[in-house]
């Protein structure tokens, strides 16, 4: 008794295939290579660019509303629009991505951080500036220490989403692990190329969510002893 067509090609056809990742492990490490050297990027530059933001909003409050604003709406543009629109003036490559990617990740990483500036106690402020602390001596031995936990929650957030929004830099070339997922559409909907991209996305924001977990109890161990 012969099969039917559509069970034969599914067959032919699995959604997973060791045998695909060892014939192709080279493209396979090279695409993952790049989607954490993007991802990485984009987390540092979004944060060392977020936190004097958020600084700002913080000490001006008239400052707080434009800033969160201009970030939410940096936020709202579609990903393939900003990337249509900054693909003339950076050229279509790595630069462009990273900068749309940390785009998205200012607003994420701004919110979180200017929360838990605020959420530092009042009496223990009052208490530093009657140790004779500036605002500078404040900001960096009080004010952010103790807000590093909302930074933190900032930072892995955008992390998580940098990793699924790095995907869609293959429409400039450069999207790491999307290249694989697309590459699979293209190839007669090439099942396991699409999934092992897929999971390995869904992987690397795991272990980086778990890895930025991990930091965030060796910086905050006074947490760890509340708890």
């Amino acid at each position: 008794m012969s099969l039917p067509l559509s069970y034969r090609a599914e067959a032919g056809n699995p959604w997973f295939s060791w045998q695909y990742v060892r014939d192709n492990s080279d493209t396979i490490l090279a695409a993952l290579r790049e989607h954490v050297s993007l991802t990485g990027w984009a987390v540092l530059i979004a944060a060392l660019v977020a936190l004097p933001l958020a600084v700002a909003a913080y000490w001006y409050r008239a400052l707080a509303a434009p800033i969160i604003g201009l970030t939410g709406v940096l936020y709202t543009v579609p990903s393939l629009a900003l990337f249509a629109f900054l693909a003339p003036y950076l050229g279509i490559g790595a630069v462009t991505v990273l900068t749309v990617v940390v785009l998205y990740a200012l607003l994420v990483i701004v919110r979180n951080a200017v929360a838990g500036l605020h959420q530092v106690p009042p009496e223990v402020r009052d208490a530093a500036e009657g140790m004779g602390y500036g605002r500078w001596a404040r900001l960096f031995r009080v004010d952010l220490p103790l807000a590093l936990p909302g930074i933190l929650t900032g930072v892995r957030l955008a992390t998580v989403s940098t990793v699924a929004l790095v995907t869609v830099g293959v429409v400039l070339g450069r999207g790491g692990l999307g290249q694989l997922i697309f590459a699979g559409f293209q190839n007669n909907f090439y099942r396991a190329q699409i999934m092992t991209g897929t999971l390995l996305c869904v992987l690397l924001a795991l272990v980086l969510d778990l890895l930025l977990a991990g930091v965030g109890r060796l910086l905050t161990p006074w947490l760890r002893g509340r708890a």
